[in-house]
């Protein structure tokens, strides 16, 4: 189990998330924050730090959101992205559902 960013992140990225993050599984994309899966320890407290409420425990997705955990996951499948999001930076990069979104 893993937590997700879902869509309220898009076009925000309010990086909250990145700071409080214990093994740094938080990446900024394009237009949003993702959850690379294999390294989230399932902590929470990304979940608590994201003033938009973006972000939301894997087993308590509904509707629409379910989605994402496949857009999370599918970020890190397409990129070759080392391990660490706060050294890493901004990644000029979005799964295609994200990229296509309008802008808000």
């Amino acid at each position: 189990m893993t937590f997700v960013v879902t869509q309220d992140c898009v076009d925000v990225k309010d990086k909250s998330c990145i700071e409080v993050c214990p093994v740094d599984c938080l990446y900024e994309g394009g237009r949003m924050m993702y959850i690379r899966p294999d390294q989230c320890i399932n902590c929470g407290a990304c979940e608590a730090a994201c003033p938009m409420e973006a972000i939301r425990f894997e087993g308590e997705l509904e509707g629409d959101e379910e989605k994402f955990l496949g857009i999370n996951a599918q970020f890190f499948e397409t990129q070759d992205v080392p391990k660490g999001g706060r050294k890493l930076g901004r990644i000029d990069h979005d799964e295609p559902f994200i990229a296509h979104l309008e802008h808000k």
